[in-house]
Parts: C-alpha cells; structure tokens; sequence
C-alpha cells in the first residue's frame, strides 16, 4: 500500500499493535497484551536492502514475530532465481513460519532470505508472547492461521501465472489485492482502488520478466483502464493504483489471443 507518514517510534508499541496490525487489531482487553510491560516489545527500524534474517534453516527458530507498522515493504526471496515470493506491507506480519507456533513447526521450506525492500519500522513480538495468545485467545489464533494461508495463496497466483507478459503481472497484482483485502488493509472508504508502494523491479522479480517487459504492461493496463496513472513526483513515483481490481481477473486468466492492447503475441 501506500507509505504512511511515521507517526514517531517512541509511541506506545502496544498501542500500535491493537490499531494498527491486523493480527492484533481490537485486542487491547485481552489479558494477555493488557498485562505485558511494553518494553518487552522491541521497535526497531529495517533499513533496505540489508538481510532481517534467513528463513526455512534447517533446526533454527526465530526469536520473534515481525509486525509491520509503517513503511516496506518487507520481501523473502528464494535462491538462486532470486524470485520474490512474499511481500510485507503495514499492517502485515512476516516470521510466523519460522516460529515454533501453530503451524509454523510443519511450514518448512528452503532457506529463503527476508529482507527490507524500502526503511521499514517494525515491532518484534516475542514467540512467548505470541503462543500465549495462540494458546488463550480464539481470534488471534483464527487470525494467525489465515496469515499461513495466504502465504501459500501469494506464491499460488505466482505458480498460477504464464510466461505471457500481461497475465504475469496481473497474476503478481491479484496476489496483493486478495493479501490486503484479507488484511482489511484496502481499500479504504468508499472507493474500490488499491494503491501499492511497488517498484518495477519488485514486480519484474516477482513475475520473472525484464523490466523493460514490465514497464510496458503498466503503461498498457493503464491504457485499458486497469490502473491510473499519477502526475510522477518523488514520493509517487513507485506507487501502482489499480482502480478496475475485478477487471484484472480478465488478464490474470488471459490466454495469448485474448489481451487485445498487449501487441506482441
């Protein structure tokens, strides 16, 4: 999504937490979070392109739950394609599948590397706080399931993609609609757009295509009125605005003879 204004790190972090992220969001009552010294909460600031952590070691368990406050996003990619297969925006949360909770002891993997994409202010949430919840209350732990699920439903739109340029980067855009809509991060109010910080390179790494490739669909589902356009400026100048989310369903299932603005067939 769009990048918030940084409201200030020095507020309080479990304030943050209840309004601001989807896993903890109306759970200020709940005993557990009511009752923490919210010193035991680290806010701590992601600077880009440097690693957060590996995930998927083999025996090796992270210390801490990553929820995402402002800023990102925060992506794992995989090696050696180096192919981005999750996206982190405010909001959202990364580690649960490298924690000892729920059904993160049988989401292995391969070590994939997290790292922030763009500054990224997060707070770690320790893994005791968090299986207390899990253990205690019936929604964070409906809650945190459904951040397992949609992980694997991020990497099926990308598994679900062809190599044909337009339905490739549908595919990647219809991933992060269903992930925020699920989050109830967008859309906002009354209008039906999703506005996200996604530079081209994300995409092109996403997707596997050049970015060349890239930049030339953007410009052709902004023709076709999937996307609109913003007057370039420093601030705006990576965001992508889909204003037709139901019409990309047309491209994201497109065969070669059924996307009429994309000229190369």
């Amino acid at each position: 999504m769009a990048k918030v204004k940084d409201p200030g790190l020095a507020v309080n972090p479990v304030e943050r937490l209840v309004t601001q992220s989807f896993l903890f969001r109306g759970l200020a009552a709940d005993p557990v979070l009511s009752q923490i010294d919210p010193t035991a909460l680290i806010t701590e600031k992601l600077y880009s392109n440097r690693p957060v952590y590996t995930a998927f070691r083999p025996h090796t368990w992270q210390d801490f739950l990553y929820v995402v406050v402002d800023g990102g996003p925060v992506i794992m990619h995989s090696t050696p394609l180096d192919r981005v297969i999750a996206m982190t925006y405010p909001g959202g949360c990364f580690g649960m599948r490298c924690l000892p909770v729920g059904f993160g002891s049988s989401a292995r993997a391969f070590p994939s590397l997290v790292e922030a994409y763009k500054t990224t202010n997060v707070i770690k949430v320790p893994v005791s706080l968090v299986q207390d919840l899990y253990d205690r209350n019936d929604l964070f732990r409906e809650r945190y399931t459904l951040l397992f699920e949609l992980r694997e439903k991020f990497q099926y739109h990308l598994l679900n993609c062809s190599t044909y340029p337009p339905q490739a980067v549908a595919a990647v855009l219809r991933a992060l609609i269903f992930q925020e809509r699920s989050l109830g991060a967008q859309p906002q109010g009354q209008t039906q757009e999703y506005v996200f910080d996604l530079p081209i390179d994300l995409i092109a790494r996403a997707c596997q295509l050049n970015h060349r490739t890239v930049e030339q669909v953007l410009k052709g589902l902004t023709k076709a009125g999937y996307l609109k356009a913003e007057k370039p400026t420093e601030s705006t100048h990576d965001l992508v605005k889909v204003i037709d989310p139901e019409g990309l369903k047309e491209v994201y299932g497109a065969t070669r003879d059924k996307v009429s603005w994309w000229p190369l067939k």
